[in-house]
């Protein structure tokens, strides 16, 4: 007979998967971060960073 904890799956971590996209990886210099931050403090709820540079992106993109 099997242990009950034997059938548990470690839990994921980190944001669940929401799409296809390919994770990118950015280092950003201290002053533009400054101002991601900046941003991200006058929209309520604040986003995380993430949330943050994925809008900033989309609205960039929309704009062209």
């Amino acid at each position: 007979m099997t242990d009950a904890t034997e059938k548990m799956q470690p839990q994921k971590r980190g944001r669940p998967a929401i799409g296809k996209g390919t994770p990118v990886q950015v280092r950003l210099q201290p002053d533009l971060l400054a101002w991601v931050d900046a941003e991200r403090a006058k929209v309520k709820p604040e986003p995380t960073r993430p949330e943050m540079i994925r809008h900033i992106l989309e609205k960039v993109k929309g704009q062209k």
